[in-house]
């Protein structure tokens, strides 16, 4: 099979701050594996999951350039022994997600089916998408919010909180939302932005105020204490950047309510399948989460979507040059095509 890989640069629309930092651009990679005439695409986008430490672009073009020798002579059919492969190479879960997703939309244009048809997945169970409001000042939040309403049906709002100026801007940026939405289903993420106390005290407020879950409120290295947070607050606390794979979630089942899982993270759809299932196996809802990806990954964990009870694939709404068109928004869900494969066009003039 033939790989070749290029880059592509999207701009967001409005840019996204969390407690981390503020992202307003990222350079993301088009993999295209080709075989029998037939080509898969797929996506890898940077990220990172604590401060200071992140995959870059640079990073992972250079490790797709030299996978590729390793993995040339293989057929898009002989899954097991590439991933055998893969699973040798020093390669991160990004690099590995835009292999796995081309092999997939390879094979889907191959039968000549859509991926959720060819697993058998029923679209109509897919359930309804957040979108994300990042921290804000109160009067930024409203009309961030106020976009989300003219862009799309807003069925549910993803706030991000972990203020660095602490919990009382987080519940500022709340009352500010519920001012303009107060009708509209609320879960919050602070991807790591509180402290044991802050989010043991936010977890109470947050509840008399009508949100629904809590994601990632102590930062990566005190899972030990998510226990402690579980036991103490009225509201489910989801995990995302604690865990990456299906080896994660039974470390986790114990002190829990659910998962976020990206396929940036999980390095593919095969291993998100995986996650999915012990996930459910430990008793944990499931949510499917994003980067700063294109529409091309987001489309890919849509045909996977069926199996989650939550979802939060928004990040190519809220790009200016999105150069890629895959699953669509109807009625507040994102639902993948018909089309064989993962169903993506590209909409704009990239070279390969």
């Amino acid at each position: 099979m033939k790989i070749t890989v290029a880059t592509f640069t999207v701009h967001k629309k409005f840019p996204l701050k969390i407690s981390r930092g503020t992202t307003s651009e990222t350079t993301n990679l088009w993999l295209k594996i080709t075989a029998d005439g037939i080509e898969g695409w797929g996506e890898a986008s940077p990220f990172s999951v604590v401060k200071n430490q992140k995959i870059t672009t640079e990073q992972l073009l250079q490790e797709i350039t030299s996978a590729i020798p390793y993995l040339q002579s293989f057929h898009p059919l002989q899954r097991q022994e590439i991933s055998f492969k893969l699973n040798q190479l020093p390669l991160s879960s990004g690099t590995k997600a835009a292999i796995d997703m081309a092999l997939h939309d390879w094979l889907g244009k191959k039968a000549g089916l859509p991926l959720w048809q060819l697993w058998g997945l029923d679209i109509k169970k897919i359930q309804p998408i957040s979108v994300t409001v990042g921290i804000n000042t109160p009067e930024s939040a409203i009309k961030r919010v106020q976009d989300w309403q003219d862009t799309i049906t807003v069925k549910i709002l993803k706030l991000k909180l972990g203020n660095p100026l602490g919990i009382a801007a987080d519940k500022a940026m709340i009352e500010a939302v519920k001012s303009v939405a107060p009708d509209i289903r609320l879960t919050v993420d602070a991807n790591g932005g509180w402290s044991l106390q802050d989010a043991i005290a936010m977890s109470e407020w947050l509840s008399n105020q009508g949100v629904e879950y809590i994601e990632q409120p102590l930062p990566v290295g005190e899972e030990n204490s998510l226990a402690t947070l579980s036991n103490n607050s009225p509201l489910p606390i989801f995990v995302d950047e604690s865990c990456f794979t299906s080896e994660d979630i039974p470390k986790l089942a114990n002190s829990v309510a659910g998962v976020n899982l990206k396929i940036m993270k999980t390095g593919g759809l095969t291993e998100a399948m995986k996650a999915i299932n012990v996930a459910k196996a430990c008793g944990l809802k499931v949510m499917f989460g994003c980067y700063s990806d294109s529409s091309l990954a987001n489309t890919a964990m849509a045909h996977l979507s069926p199996l989650a009870d939550y979802l939060d694939l928004d990040s190519h709404l809220n790009l200016l040059d999105d150069p890629f068109t895959g699953a669509m928004v109807e009625d507040g869900r994102l639902l993948p095509n018909n089309n064989s494969g993962l169903g993506v066009t590209v909409e704009r003039n990239m070279t390969m």
